[in-house]
């Protein structure tokens, strides 16, 4: 009986895994059909890897304002290629090596954001009742709030750092995916499969862990690439604003030091443009691939896209 019982589960598992597999390679057929995503996809990856691979091809030596070479603000030339900063750094490195803080901050900020504002749209979606209105209400006041103020007063207060930066960001821009992953949630749990699930003695945790989590996963990746954008621009503009950490080099903290060493009005448009751009372009890919996974995942859009 055991050893038919067993085989019974291996076999139920076996089948879930198939169909899950399944599930993945029809999502990534109907992703792969859209081009703007794909390029997205694309650019993205080629940027995560080299802002993992910079430690392996580039000196960081060239960042210490100690052992510049360069003169400083100096144009363009075919030794500093996007020219150097008031301290005479190579704009071209300081911007390849910005990548890793903004990619840093931009995902870690969204996982934590990701994670409070699934949990919370579950619990309330779930339990309903007084959770529920608790949690909403909890939802609302952050919505209301300006995210940008209280971000910058948390990093006002708490000690300046990368971690504070993602902190701050993390837990003011979860509003959003709460709702989403409540109504979502709300949607997954009036499907028969949860009623027969509780009939046949599915507790809180089984519900959600089995059924709940799995059906609102798809919603929760496609709106994370979107969050990762925002917390890439929530970063830049905390560090041009003076509140982040001073001793990291990150796109917003460049356009800060352009900025009060008067790059403006000295015509050194080589300290504005890369960061800029390179903020711009990172964000763009991840909506590129937050919209297409949106179209292929999110059940009202699909059938929308060419």
């Amino acid at each position: 009986m055991t050893a038919a019982t067993g085989t019974a589960n291996e076999s139920a598992r076996a089948i879930a895994w198939r169909r899950r597999r399944a599930g993945i390679a029809r999502t990534w057929h109907e992703f792969a059909t859209q081009k703007a995503a794909l390029a997205g996809l694309f650019l993205l990856a080629l940027t995560v890897l080299l802002a993992l691979a910079l430690p392996l091809i580039s000196d960081p030596s060239g960042l210490d304002v100690t052992r510049v070479t360069g003169t400083p603000l100096s144009p363009p030339d075919s030794q500093f290629w996007l020219g150097t900063d008031i301290d005479g750094r190579s704009v071209l490195l300081m911007t390849l090596w910005g990548t890793r803080i903004s990619l840093l901050v931009g995902f870690c900020a969204t996982v934590l954001s990701v994670f409070i504002g699934t949990l919370i749209g579950i619990t309330a979606a779930h339990f309903g009742g007084w959770v529920s209105a608790i949690l909403l209400r909890f939802t609302d006041f952050f919505l209301v709030l300006p995210s940008l103020v209280l971000a910058i007063a948390l990093s006002a207060v708490l000690p300046r750092g990368i971690w504070t930066i993602v902190l701050a960001i993390g837990v003011t821009a979860w509003p959003s995916t709460a709702r989403l992953v409540r109504a979502q949630t709300l949607t997954i749990e009036s499907r028969p499969y949860i009623e027969r699930a509780r009939a046949l003695g599915g507790g809180h945790l089984h519900v959600i862990t089995k059924h709940v989590l799995p059906g609102v996963a798809p919603l929760v990746l496609a709106n994370t690439t979107l969050v990762v954008g925002n917390a890439v621009i929530a970063d830049a503009t905390l560090s041009f604003l003076g509140v982040g950490d001073p001793t990291a080099i990150s796109w917003g903290g460049m356009l800060e030091t352009a900025l009060n060493n008067g790059a403006v009005t000295r015509g050194a448009w080589w300290n504005l443009l890369p960061p800029g751009i390179a903020i711009v372009a990172v964000v763009l890919m991840f909506t590129l691939v937050g919209r297409g996974l949106e179209t292929v995942l999110n059940p009202r859009l699909k059938g929308r896209h060419s």
